[in-house]
């Protein structure tokens, strides 16, 4: 397991154990973090597993994909350092990775 921390929008923190090899939003879903809602189930396709990830993150989380930009400008939140959870790997070099919510998806 991978212990990463989601921090909410009022700064409330929610640690999780991730198990490798699934997405970040999946870990996030599967351990009740409710402000990803996921309605495209990890297609990318909707952007309502939007986070936010720090600086000193970025280059471990990977590279942004062309169809994850796309989702991220339709969704409007330019955000730095916003990506789309479901297209994050859980990996061993994500332990510790610290992840910021909006306040909500819509």
């Amino acid at each position: 397991m991978v212990a990463i921390t989601f921090i909410a929008a009022d700064g409330t923190d929610q640690p999780i154990d991730a198990e490798e090899g699934l997405s970040l939003m999946e870990s996030a879903v599967g351990n009740g973090i409710e402000v990803i809602e996921a309605q495209c189930g990890g297609n990318a396709y909707c952007g309502t597993c939007r986070v936010y990830i720090d600086p000193a993150w970025r280059a471990v989380t990977g590279d942004v994909t062309e169809v994850e930009v796309a989702m991220i400008e339709v969704s409007g939140d330019m955000t730095p350092g916003v990506r789309l959870s479901c297209q994050i790997t859980v990996t061993p070099s994500l332990e510790g990775l610290i992840v910021r919510t909006p306040m909500s998806q819509s």
